[in-house]
């Protein structure tokens, strides 16, 4: 889709990467480019002013250059008119002629015809800025979908720490585009289920891909392409039942979260306990209260057991699979173990945040 009109890309049009610009309004744009024209025209009645005694009024006697005959030469001249009463005679004037003022005249009349060229430019200024992009991109993540479950996932992975440099949005509708470009993000425009829209996009050499669109069915044959491009990536998809999460894994999925059986159990614990809803409501809220986190295991805390430590953990990472707090192949921690905590969203006095003060990380052998 067209961002402007909202009629249908043509073919070639499709996976068009998109960068976000500085949005700037459009008197600053006018105004900047009157003080340029102004500064042209002031620069070069002052030019001829001070070399008044190089030029020869035809209509003057006297020969005299005032200060208003330059202002006059200079606006006939740079407007290309040139009815020739006032012409340089000497060498120095006719130097100055061919060297600054007819690049003046030349400038000041792309300022004037600047709307056209200002296209021109902007089209090649773009085919550079993605091409720069497409040579730092690598190692980033994909997100395919934006709407609210796309923006909130961009959200707390800026929020924990990934730059908006190294996310790309992938989405087919206008809509998104603006409101991704609004969040500082590249856009590529298309369908994510094509092959070439997610080549665009950097699948191929991302090291996660976040699938967040409304249909299943698009999910799964998304989740298929992108673990054909890219057979190394984590792959997170959204399902909105179910019974089609377990194809999602089959298609290469790495992790499938069932929208509606979540916001089901939420609404469920919620009405059964509020406090309990509250504290759910609060782990997925970021930044406020408590979080779920991740972090590594600390040099002092090997040989400890899990619930000995200032976190509460909930459970623990090991050679890439997650055991609970309580069993018993995790009873005592080992150095290269991860840690999934559940700890104060802010560090406060009274619960300091194990890793954040340059403590030694326990790392695997």
């Amino acid at each position: 889709m067209d961002p402007n009109s909202g009629q249908p890309l043509p073919v070639q049009g499709r996976g068009l990467v998109s960068l976000p610009e500085r949005v700037r309004s459009p008197w600053w744009e006018l105004g900047r480019r009157l003080l340029a024209a102004l500064a042209i025209l002031v620069g070069t009645v002052l030019l001829v002013y001070l070399d008044r005694k190089g030029y020869r009024d035809g209509n003057d006697p006297t020969n005299t250059i005032s200060l208003t005959d330059a202002i006059y030469y200079t606006t006939v001249t740079l407007s290309t008119t040139g009815y020739g009463d006032i012409a340089p005679v000497t060498d120095g004037a006719r130097l100055i002629n061919a060297f600054v003022i007819t690049p003046a005249r030349i400038a000041f009349l792309v300022l004037l015809i600047g709307t056209t060229l200002e296209v021109l430019a902007s089209q090649g200024r773009e085919m550079f800025r993605v091409a720069r992009w497409r040579k730092h991109m690598g190692h980033h993540v994909v997100v395919v979908g934006y709407g609210t479950k796309g923006r909130s996932a961009v959200d707390t992975l800026v929020n924990n720490g990934l730059t908006r440099e190294s996310i790309v949005v992938v989405d087919p509708s206008p809509v998104a585009l603006q409101d991704a470009h609004a969040d500082g993000l590249a856009v590529v425009t298309g369908d994510a289920t094509r092959r070439d829209v997610l080549r665009r996009a950097g699948a191929a050499e991302a090291d996660q891909v976040i699938i967040t669109s409304d249909s299943d069915a698009s999910n799964v044959l998304a989740t298929l392409t992108v673990r054909q491009l890219n057979p190394d990536c984590w792959i997170v998809v959204s399902a909105r039942e179910h019974e089609n999460a377990p194809l999602m894994k089959q298609s290469g999925a790495n992790s499938v979260i069932t929208s509606s059986d979540a916001v089901g159990r939420l609404l469920g614990l919620s009405s059964l306990s509020p406090s309990l809803g509250s504290v759910m409501e609060d782990l997925l809220t970021y930044g406020e209260g408590l979080e779920v986190a991740e972090r590594d295991l600390l040099v002092n805390e090997v040989g400890k057991q899990p619930q000995s430590l200032p976190d509460q953990v909930i459970a623990v990472v090991r050679d890439e699979k997650v055991h609970r707090y309580f069993d018993p192949v995790v009873t005592l921690l080992a150095r290269g173990d991860r840690l999934i905590v559940v700890r104060p969203a802010k560090e406060l006095p009274w619960a300091p945040r194990p890793g954040t003060h340059n403590e030694d990380v326990a790392e695997g052998d």
